[in-house]
Parts: structure tokens; sequence; C-alpha cells
């Protein structure tokens, strides 16, 4: 499961590929269209596809002469089930740890 998350979350942390996710939360597309708003290769386009389909957020198939890109749902899924673990801890308040910290740091000076 861990190189799992870890291919996911490298997929994830490129703004090129995030863009082509919400891209296809619209609809399937093709290559072509995926490349189309980016100004980048078509190869370079693929590289990109390649890596999101090396972690299971897209599936691509081949339509007649057409490659088509679709959104894979349950690998992000895997990605925000784990994310979703640390949401059990409280907000830190950085302004109320620091009074705290200078209450508890003037006492010490104190004693």
């Amino acid at each position: 499961m861990s190189s799992e998350l870890d291919t996911v979350f490298a997929a994830l942390a490129d703004p090129t590929r995030r863009a082509i996710l919400t891209m296809l939360l619209e609809d399937d597309m093709a290559v072509t269209d995926v490349a189309e708003p980016f100004e980048m290769s078509l190869a370079a386009i693929s590289k990109h596809l390649a890596i999101l389909t090396r972690a299971g957020l897209i599936a691509q198939e081949k339509r007649g002469r057409v490659k088509w890109c679709k959104l894979q749902p349950d690998a992000m899924r895997a990605a925000s089930v784990w994310m979703q673990g640390f949401g059990q801890f409280e907000p830190v308040n950085l302004d109320a740890f620091e009074r705290f910290l200078e209450t508890e740091l003037g006492e010490a000076d104190t004693r």
C-alpha cells in the first residue's frame, strides 16, 4: 500500500498532471484534446499521461485510431482515505500555543 500511495502522491505533485485530472473530471478525452491547452509537445503530455496511468489515476484505451483517457477514482480514493486519518487531530491554534509558551517560559524564569 505504501508504494502505491507514493506513486499516487508523486503523480499528484505536478501541476500539469493535476490540471489534466481536473479536465478529466468532466468527461473522457482524446489525448490530443488533453494536450490542447498546454504549451508543450504531445510527447511531453504523453509522458504525463503515462505517469498518471502508472499511478492508477487514469486509464487509457484506443478507440479506432484515437487514444482516450478516462479518470479512475479508486487510486485517488485510497490517497484520500489515508489523508483523512490526519483529520482526527484538532487544528493547532498558533496564537494560543504562543501564549501558552510565553506563560510557561515566563514561569520557568521566575523559578
